[in-house]
């Protein structure tokens, strides 16, 4: 029982841009892009995909970051914030 677990839940946006040293921005349209394929984005249970539909006025996009995903990427084990 001495082994590290991952916690459940999405890796926030801000967490997995500072992981990679970018912006979390660029996070966001990687995601949305399919460039950075660690999770997926959302408006009202629809997958968003394209970078038009990024707007602003259709409403707010909803980001999940698997921490399996990250981790298999990058090596950075998310265990929740405290």
């Amino acid at each position: 029982m001495d082994n590290p677990r991952l916690e459940f839940g999405s890796v926030p946006v801000r967490v997995a841009a500072k992981v990679y040293g970018r912006d979390p921005s660029w996070v966001r349209a990687g995601i949305i892009s399919g460039w950075l394929p660690i999770g997926q984005a959302t408006r009202n249970g629809v997958p968003v995909t394209g970078m038009k539909q990024m707007n602003s006025k259709y409403g707010r996009i909803n980001y999940y970051i698997s921490p399996k995903l990250l981790y298999e990427q990058t090596g950075f084990e998310w265990r929740g914030e405290k």
